[in-house]
Protein backbone atom coordinates (compact mmCIF):
# COMPACT_ATOMS: atom_id res chain seq x y z
CA UNK A 1 0.00 0.00 0.00
CA UNK A 2 3.07 2.04 0.42
CA UNK A 3 4.30 1.77 -2.72
CA UNK A 4 0.68 2.70 -4.37
CA UNK A 5 0.31 6.07 -2.30
CA UNK A 6 3.69 6.85 -3.74
CA UNK A 7 2.95 6.06 -7.43
CA UNK A 8 -0.33 8.25 -6.70
CA UNK A 9 0.90 11.39 -5.04
CA UNK A 10 4.38 11.15 -7.68
CA UNK A 11 2.01 11.15 -10.33
CA UNK A 12 -0.04 14.03 -9.02
CA UNK A 13 2.73 16.30 -8.57
CA UNK A 14 -26.06 17.36 -14.21
CA UNK A 15 -29.29 17.41 -12.61
CA UNK A 16 -29.48 18.20 -9.06
CA UNK A 17 -31.67 16.78 -6.44
CA UNK A 18 -34.63 18.88 -5.99
CA UNK A 19 -34.22 19.32 -1.93
CA UNK A 20 -30.54 20.74 -2.44
CA UNK A 21 -31.22 22.79 -5.88
CA UNK A 22 -31.34 26.27 -4.10
CA UNK A 23 -28.31 25.30 -2.29
CA UNK A 24 -26.06 23.23 -4.91
CA UNK A 25 -26.47 26.41 -7.99
CA UNK A 26 -22.95 26.93 -8.02
CA UNK A 27 -22.62 27.00 -11.92
CA UNK A 28 -24.27 30.62 -11.92
CA UNK A 29 -21.49 32.45 -12.92
CA UNK A 30 -18.54 31.83 -15.14
CA UNK A 31 -15.17 33.57 -14.88
CA UNK A 32 -14.03 34.91 -18.24
CA UNK A 33 -11.41 32.79 -19.77
CA UNK A 34 -9.05 32.67 -22.89
CA UNK A 35 -10.80 30.27 -25.55
CA UNK A 36 -8.89 26.52 -25.91
CA UNK A 37 -7.62 24.98 -28.69
CA UNK A 38 -9.95 22.58 -29.96
CA UNK A 39 -9.45 18.98 -28.68
CA UNK A 40 -8.96 17.66 -32.12
CA UNK A 41 -6.18 19.91 -33.40
CA UNK A 42 -4.35 19.07 -29.97
CA UNK A 43 -4.94 15.60 -31.52
CA UNK A 44 -3.71 16.16 -34.74
CA UNK A 45 -0.56 17.96 -33.12
CA UNK A 46 -0.14 14.89 -31.07
CA UNK A 47 -0.13 12.56 -34.18
CA UNK A 48 2.17 14.71 -36.52
CA UNK A 49 4.59 15.23 -33.65
CA UNK A 50 4.49 11.25 -32.84
CA UNK A 51 3.54 11.63 -29.24
CA UNK A 52 1.98 8.08 -28.28
CA UNK A 53 -1.84 8.37 -27.60
CA UNK A 54 -1.09 7.53 -24.04
CA UNK A 55 0.54 10.92 -23.77
CA UNK A 56 -2.21 13.17 -25.58
CA UNK A 57 -3.80 15.30 -23.97
CA UNK A 58 -7.26 16.05 -24.17
CA UNK A 59 -9.59 19.16 -22.91
CA UNK A 60 -12.55 19.00 -20.60
CA UNK A 61 -14.97 21.66 -19.65
CA UNK A 62 -15.15 22.19 -15.51
CA UNK A 63 -18.08 23.06 -13.61
CA UNK A 64 -18.42 26.94 -14.14
CA UNK A 65 -16.91 29.33 -11.01
CA UNK A 66 -18.53 31.91 -9.07
CA UNK A 67 -16.54 35.17 -8.56
CA UNK A 68 -16.40 37.94 -6.09
CA UNK A 69 -13.65 40.83 -5.96
CA UNK A 70 -12.36 39.55 -8.98
CA UNK A 71 -12.15 40.59 -12.60
CA UNK A 72 -10.71 37.00 -14.05
CA UNK A 73 -10.77 33.40 -12.45
CA UNK A 74 -10.18 30.38 -12.79
CA UNK A 75 -10.02 28.38 -16.73
CA UNK A 76 -12.90 26.57 -17.30
CA UNK A 77 -11.33 24.48 -19.54
CA UNK A 78 -8.65 21.57 -18.22
CA UNK A 79 -6.03 20.72 -20.39
CA UNK A 80 -4.98 16.77 -18.58
CA UNK A 81 -3.72 13.16 -20.39
CA UNK A 82 -4.83 10.19 -19.87
CA UNK A 83 -2.64 9.31 -17.24
CA UNK A 84 -3.61 11.61 -15.00
CA UNK A 85 -6.98 11.22 -15.03
CA UNK A 86 -6.54 7.55 -14.40
CA UNK A 87 -4.44 8.58 -11.43
CA UNK A 88 -7.26 10.95 -9.87
CA UNK A 89 -9.19 8.09 -10.42
CA UNK A 90 -7.24 5.42 -8.66
CA UNK A 91 -6.04 8.24 -5.54
CA UNK A 92 -10.15 9.29 -4.81
CA UNK A 93 -11.24 5.29 -5.24
CA UNK A 94 -8.30 4.55 -2.93
CA UNK A 95 -9.46 7.17 -0.39
CA UNK A 96 -12.81 5.80 -0.75
CA UNK A 97 -12.30 2.10 0.51
CA UNK A 98 -10.28 3.56 2.70
CA UNK A 99 -13.10 5.45 4.42
CA UNK A 100 -15.77 2.92 3.71
CA UNK A 101 -12.77 0.77 5.85
CA UNK A 102 -12.74 3.16 8.50
CA UNK A 103 -16.75 2.90 8.81
CA UNK A 104 -17.10 -1.23 9.26
CA UNK A 105 -14.02 -0.94 11.92
CA UNK A 106 -16.50 1.57 13.30
CA UNK A 107 -18.96 -0.01 13.78
CA UNK A 108 -17.42 -3.53 14.32
CA UNK A 109 -16.13 -1.69 17.95
CA UNK A 110 -12.52 -1.64 16.61
CA UNK A 111 -11.90 2.20 16.07
CA UNK A 112 -13.43 3.94 19.41
CA UNK A 113 -14.48 7.62 19.59
CA UNK A 114 -15.50 10.09 17.72
CA UNK A 115 -14.98 9.62 13.92
CA UNK A 116 -15.61 11.88 10.86
CA UNK A 117 -15.51 10.82 6.93
CA UNK A 118 -14.66 12.34 4.01
CA UNK A 119 -16.59 10.01 1.26
CA UNK A 120 -18.28 12.02 -1.03
CA UNK A 121 -15.80 15.07 -1.25
CA UNK A 122 -12.68 13.11 -1.76
CA UNK A 123 -12.31 15.57 -5.24
CA UNK A 124 -11.57 18.79 -3.05
CA UNK A 125 -8.34 16.93 -1.68
CA UNK A 126 -7.41 14.70 -4.89
CA UNK A 127 -7.87 18.17 -6.70
CA UNK A 128 -5.29 20.57 -4.43
CA UNK A 129 -3.02 17.87 -4.06
CA UNK A 130 -2.06 18.52 -8.22
CA UNK A 131 -1.17 22.31 -7.30
CA UNK A 132 -0.36 21.91 -3.68
CA UNK A 133 3.57 20.52 -2.89
CA UNK A 134 4.35 19.52 0.36
CA UNK A 135 6.70 22.42 0.82
CA UNK A 136 3.24 24.47 1.02
CA UNK A 137 1.25 24.64 4.38
CA UNK A 138 -1.62 22.36 5.11
CA UNK A 139 -4.21 22.34 8.00
CA UNK A 140 -7.91 21.19 8.28
CA UNK A 141 -10.59 20.46 10.98
CA UNK A 142 -11.36 16.46 11.79
CA UNK A 143 -12.50 15.82 8.83
CA UNK A 144 -8.74 14.89 7.77
CA UNK A 145 -8.03 11.25 6.79
CA UNK A 146 -7.66 12.19 3.04
CA UNK A 147 -5.47 14.62 3.87
CA UNK A 148 -3.21 12.66 6.11
CA UNK A 149 -2.69 9.99 2.65
CA UNK A 150 -2.53 12.63 0.37
CA UNK A 151 0.43 14.34 2.49
CA UNK A 152 2.35 11.18 2.67
CA UNK A 153 1.08 8.58 5.09
CA UNK A 154 -0.49 5.57 3.60
CA UNK A 155 -4.02 3.23 4.28
CA UNK A 156 -1.67 1.49 6.64
CA UNK A 157 -0.67 4.62 8.64
CA UNK A 158 -3.74 6.03 8.40
CA UNK A 159 -6.02 3.38 9.83
CA UNK A 160 -3.49 2.34 12.44
CA UNK A 161 -4.01 5.58 14.14
CA UNK A 162 -7.68 5.25 14.09
CA UNK A 163 -7.40 1.67 15.71
CA UNK A 164 -5.09 3.27 17.93
CA UNK A 165 -2.09 1.21 16.92
CA UNK A 166 1.25 2.15 17.94
CA UNK A 167 2.72 2.28 14.15
CA UNK A 168 0.26 5.55 13.57
CA UNK A 169 1.44 9.13 13.42
CA UNK A 170 0.67 10.06 16.77
CA UNK A 171 1.46 6.66 18.09
CA UNK A 172 -2.30 5.42 18.30
CA UNK A 173 -2.82 8.46 20.87
CA UNK A 174 -4.05 10.92 18.72
CA UNK A 175 -7.17 8.69 16.78
CA UNK A 176 -9.24 9.93 14.07
CA UNK A 177 -9.12 13.64 14.52
CA UNK A 178 -5.44 14.44 15.40
CA UNK A 179 -3.71 13.14 12.67
CA UNK A 180 -0.29 15.29 11.24
CA UNK A 181 2.55 14.70 9.02
CA UNK A 182 4.96 18.00 9.72
CA UNK A 183 7.71 16.50 7.63
CA UNK A 184 5.49 17.17 4.89
CA UNK A 185 3.82 20.38 6.31
CA UNK A 186 0.90 18.82 7.35
CA UNK A 187 -0.58 20.48 10.51
CA UNK A 188 -3.04 18.26 10.91
CA UNK A 189 -6.84 17.58 11.90
CA UNK A 190 -7.93 19.92 14.79
CA UNK A 191 -10.73 18.98 17.35
CA UNK A 192 -12.25 22.42 18.23
CA UNK A 193 -14.45 23.60 15.46
CA UNK A 194 -13.05 26.90 13.56
CA UNK A 195 -9.62 26.66 15.96
CA UNK A 196 -7.30 25.63 12.80
CA UNK A 197 -8.19 28.42 10.92
CA UNK A 198 -6.21 30.98 13.46
CA UNK A 199 -3.34 28.58 13.10
CA UNK A 200 -3.26 28.51 9.11
CA UNK A 201 -3.13 31.98 8.71
CA UNK A 202 -0.19 32.27 11.19
CA UNK A 203 1.41 29.34 8.80
CA UNK A 204 1.03 32.29 6.25
CA UNK A 205 2.15 34.57 8.49
CA UNK A 206 5.44 32.33 8.83
CA UNK A 207 5.84 31.89 5.03
CA UNK A 208 6.09 35.86 4.85
CA UNK A 209 8.18 36.45 7.40
CA UNK A 210 10.73 33.67 6.13
CA UNK A 211 10.24 35.09 2.26
CA UNK A 212 9.43 31.50 1.55
CA UNK A 213 7.57 31.11 -2.06
CA UNK A 214 4.87 28.99 -0.50
CA UNK A 215 1.13 29.35 0.52
CA UNK A 216 -0.89 28.24 3.91
CA UNK A 217 -4.28 26.64 2.76
CA UNK A 218 -6.58 26.41 5.36
CA UNK A 219 -9.75 24.45 5.18
CA UNK A 220 -12.84 24.58 7.61
CA UNK A 221 -16.34 23.33 7.14
CA UNK A 222 -19.41 25.55 6.26
CA UNK A 223 -20.24 24.65 10.21
CA UNK A 224 -17.08 26.86 11.37
CA UNK A 225 -17.32 29.72 8.81
CA UNK A 226 -19.55 31.55 11.01
CA UNK A 227 -16.98 31.34 14.41
CA UNK A 228 -15.62 34.58 15.55
CA UNK A 229 -11.99 33.87 14.92
CA UNK A 230 -12.50 33.13 11.32
CA UNK A 231 -13.20 36.49 11.00
CA UNK A 232 -10.44 37.70 13.07
CA UNK A 233 -8.26 35.58 11.01
CA UNK A 234 -9.58 36.67 7.63
CA UNK A 235 -8.90 40.78 9.02
CA UNK A 236 -5.07 40.03 9.93
CA UNK A 237 -4.15 38.50 6.57
CA UNK A 238 -6.02 40.93 4.60
CA UNK A 239 -4.47 43.97 6.84
CA UNK A 240 -0.53 41.74 6.35
CA UNK A 241 -1.52 40.24 2.86
CA UNK A 242 -0.46 37.00 3.91
CA UNK A 243 -0.78 34.18 1.52
CA UNK A 244 -3.25 31.88 2.69
CA UNK A 245 -5.90 29.93 0.23
CA UNK A 246 -9.17 29.55 3.08
CA UNK A 247 -10.92 26.47 1.94
CA UNK A 248 -14.52 26.31 2.85
CA UNK A 249 -15.43 23.00 2.56
CA UNK A 250 -19.24 23.72 2.11
CA UNK A 251 -21.15 19.67 2.63
CA UNK A 252 -24.20 21.65 2.93
CA UNK A 253 -24.68 20.69 6.53
CA UNK A 254 -23.07 21.62 9.59
CA UNK A 255 -23.92 18.68 12.28
CA UNK A 256 -27.36 18.02 11.41
CA UNK A 257 -28.56 21.85 10.48
CA UNK A 258 -29.09 23.03 6.47
CA UNK A 259 -26.22 25.78 5.43
CA UNK A 260 -29.00 27.91 5.09
CA UNK A 261 -30.46 27.71 8.01
CA UNK A 262 -27.33 28.28 10.05
CA UNK A 263 -26.50 31.55 7.95
CA UNK A 264 -27.41 34.49 7.08
CA UNK A 265 -24.99 34.58 4.12
CA UNK A 266 -24.99 30.65 2.98
CA UNK A 267 -22.21 32.74 0.04
CA UNK A 268 -19.67 31.44 1.64
CA UNK A 269 -17.10 32.57 -0.92
CA UNK A 270 -18.06 36.11 -0.04
CA UNK A 271 -17.76 36.23 3.63
CA UNK A 272 -14.42 37.54 3.26
CA UNK A 273 -15.95 40.91 2.39
CA UNK A 274 -12.92 42.57 1.73
CA UNK A 275 -11.10 38.74 0.30
CA UNK A 276 -11.79 37.90 -2.72
CA UNK A 277 -13.94 34.36 -3.18
CA UNK A 278 -14.70 31.52 -5.92
CA UNK A 279 -16.85 29.20 -5.14
CA UNK A 280 -15.89 25.91 -6.92
CA UNK A 281 -18.19 22.76 -7.91
CA UNK A 282 -16.01 20.16 -5.08
CA UNK A 283 -17.38 17.33 -6.65
CA UNK A 284 -15.62 17.96 -9.80
CA UNK A 285 -11.97 17.24 -9.68
CA UNK A 286 -10.90 19.21 -12.56
CA UNK A 287 -12.89 22.39 -11.14
CA UNK A 288 -10.86 21.86 -7.98
CA UNK A 289 -7.83 21.93 -9.80
CA UNK A 290 -7.87 24.95 -11.47
CA UNK A 291 -9.33 27.00 -8.47
CA UNK A 292 -6.56 25.69 -6.66
CA UNK A 293 -4.17 26.41 -9.20
CA UNK A 294 -5.26 30.09 -9.52
CA UNK A 295 -5.71 30.71 -5.67
CA UNK A 296 -1.84 29.55 -5.09
CA UNK A 297 -0.70 31.87 -8.26
CA UNK A 298 -3.15 35.09 -7.04
CA UNK A 299 -0.87 34.74 -2.94
CA UNK A 300 2.59 33.96 -4.77
CA UNK A 301 2.17 37.02 -6.84
CA UNK A 302 1.71 38.99 -3.42
CA UNK A 303 -1.92 39.52 -3.48
CA UNK A 304 -2.83 38.55 -0.25
CA UNK A 305 -5.46 36.01 1.10
CA UNK A 306 -8.35 34.18 -1.04
CA UNK A 307 -11.42 32.16 0.14
CA UNK A 308 -12.38 29.22 -2.40
CA UNK A 309 -15.63 27.84 -1.57
CA UNK A 310 -15.88 24.16 -2.21
CA UNK A 311 -19.49 23.14 -2.82
CA UNK A 312 -19.43 19.34 -1.88
CA UNK A 313 -22.18 16.42 0.16
CA UNK A 314 -20.79 13.91 2.59
CA UNK A 315 -21.75 10.93 2.16
CA UNK A 316 -22.18 9.45 5.48
CA UNK A 317 -23.41 11.49 8.96
CA UNK A 318 -21.84 14.00 10.52
CA UNK A 319 -19.55 11.26 12.50
CA UNK A 320 -20.10 7.66 12.52
CA UNK A 321 -22.31 8.34 15.63
CA UNK A 322 -24.52 10.48 13.03
CA UNK A 323 -27.11 8.20 11.11
CA UNK A 324 -27.34 11.25 8.38
CA UNK A 325 -31.20 10.78 7.90
CA UNK A 326 -32.78 12.37 10.48
CA UNK A 327 -32.58 15.88 8.40
CA UNK A 328 -32.03 14.40 5.07
CA UNK A 329 -33.97 11.65 3.18
CA UNK A 330 -32.15 8.75 1.46
CA UNK A 331 -33.32 9.83 -1.56
CA UNK A 332 -31.45 13.15 -1.20
CA UNK A 333 -28.06 10.66 -0.72
CA UNK A 334 -28.91 8.90 -3.27
CA UNK A 335 -29.40 11.39 -6.10
CA UNK A 336 -26.39 12.82 -5.10
CA UNK A 337 -24.44 9.39 -5.37
CA UNK A 338 -26.17 8.61 -8.64
CA UNK A 339 -25.57 12.36 -10.30
CA UNK A 340 -22.89 13.95 -8.78
CA UNK A 341 -20.41 11.21 -7.65
CA UNK A 342 -17.00 12.78 -7.76
CA UNK A 343 -15.34 8.92 -8.93
CA UNK A 344 -18.11 8.87 -11.68
CA UNK A 345 -17.44 11.72 -13.03
CA UNK A 346 -13.78 11.06 -13.67
CA UNK A 347 -14.90 7.86 -15.13
CA UNK A 348 -16.88 9.48 -17.47
CA UNK A 349 -14.53 11.29 -18.74
CA UNK A 350 -12.33 8.82 -19.03
CA UNK A 351 -15.02 6.85 -21.58
CA UNK A 352 -16.09 9.83 -23.35
CA UNK A 353 -12.19 10.03 -24.42
CA UNK A 354 -12.29 6.18 -25.19
CA UNK A 355 -8.81 5.99 -23.22
CA UNK A 356 -10.29 2.84 -21.32
CA UNK A 357 -12.98 0.58 -20.59
CA UNK A 358 -15.38 -0.62 -18.07
CA UNK A 359 -13.35 -3.87 -18.05
CA UNK A 360 -10.18 -1.84 -17.05
CA UNK A 361 -11.55 0.34 -14.43
CA UNK A 362 -13.42 -2.98 -12.81
CA UNK A 363 -10.02 -4.17 -12.88
CA UNK A 364 -8.07 -1.53 -11.41
CA UNK A 365 -10.56 -1.06 -9.01
CA UNK A 366 -10.60 -4.83 -7.75
CA UNK A 367 -6.97 -4.01 -7.41
CA UNK A 368 -7.07 -0.97 -5.06
CA UNK A 369 -9.57 -3.02 -2.85
CA UNK A 370 -7.70 -5.59 -2.36
CA UNK A 371 -4.52 -3.93 -1.33
CA UNK A 372 -6.88 -1.87 1.18
CA UNK A 373 -7.89 -4.90 2.95
CA UNK A 374 -4.25 -6.11 3.29
CA UNK A 375 -3.47 -2.45 4.43
CA UNK A 376 -6.12 -2.68 7.08
CA UNK A 377 -5.10 -6.23 8.31
CA UNK A 378 -1.56 -5.28 8.88
CA UNK A 379 -3.08 -2.28 11.07
CA UNK A 380 -5.06 -4.83 12.85
CA UNK A 381 -2.01 -6.70 13.21
CA UNK A 382 -0.29 -3.77 14.53
CA UNK A 383 1.00 -3.46 18.09
CA UNK A 384 -0.83 -1.45 20.63
CA UNK A 385 1.12 1.38 22.45
CA UNK A 386 3.13 0.39 25.15
CA UNK A 387 1.79 1.88 28.64
CA UNK A 388 4.93 4.02 29.41
CA UNK A 389 3.19 5.89 26.49
CA UNK A 390 0.74 7.40 28.52
CA UNK A 391 2.57 9.87 29.97
CA UNK A 392 5.50 10.77 27.69
CA UNK A 393 5.24 13.85 25.36
CA UNK A 394 3.69 15.36 28.58
CA UNK A 395 5.47 18.82 30.19
CA UNK A 396 7.16 17.35 33.40
CA UNK A 397 10.09 14.94 33.61
CA UNK A 398 8.43 14.08 37.22
CA UNK A 399 7.13 11.14 35.75
CA UNK A 400 6.31 9.51 39.13
CA UNK A 401 3.82 12.26 40.53
CA UNK A 402 2.05 12.81 37.28
CA UNK A 403 -1.91 12.53 38.37
CA UNK A 404 -3.75 9.82 36.70
CA UNK A 405 -0.86 7.90 35.43
CA UNK A 406 -1.44 5.12 37.33
CA UNK A 407 -4.76 3.66 39.19
CA UNK A 408 -3.97 4.30 42.09
CA UNK A 409 -2.70 7.75 42.05
CA UNK A 410 -5.47 10.09 40.50
CA UNK A 411 -4.78 12.24 43.55
CA UNK A 412 -1.30 12.13 44.97
CA UNK A 413 0.62 14.64 45.86
CA UNK A 414 4.36 15.20 44.78
CA UNK A 415 6.79 16.16 47.93
CA UNK A 416 7.75 19.49 46.52
CA UNK A 417 3.88 20.55 46.82
CA UNK A 418 3.52 19.40 50.53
Amino acid sequence: MRSLSRILLRSLRQPICSSLQSRLQCFCTSSTTESAPAPANGERDAARSGASIETATKHFDVSPFALYLLDRGPETVAVVTKEELLEYHRLMFTMRRMEISADQLYKAQKVRGFCHLYDGQEAIAAGMARVVTNEDYLITAYRNHCQQFIRGDTVEGVIAELLGRVSGCSQGKGGSMHLYFPENNYFGGNGIVGAQVPLGTGLGFAAKYKKENVISVTMMGDGAANQGQVYESFNMAALWKLPVVYVIENNQYGMGTAANRAAANPLYYTRGAYIPGIRVDGMDVLAVQEATRFAKNWCLQGNGPIILEMQTYRYHGHSMSDPGITYRTRDEINEMRRTRDPIEKVKSRLFDAGWVTSEELKQTEKTIRQEVDEAVQRALNAPEPPGELLWKHLYTSELAYIRGTAIDNGYEVSPKAR
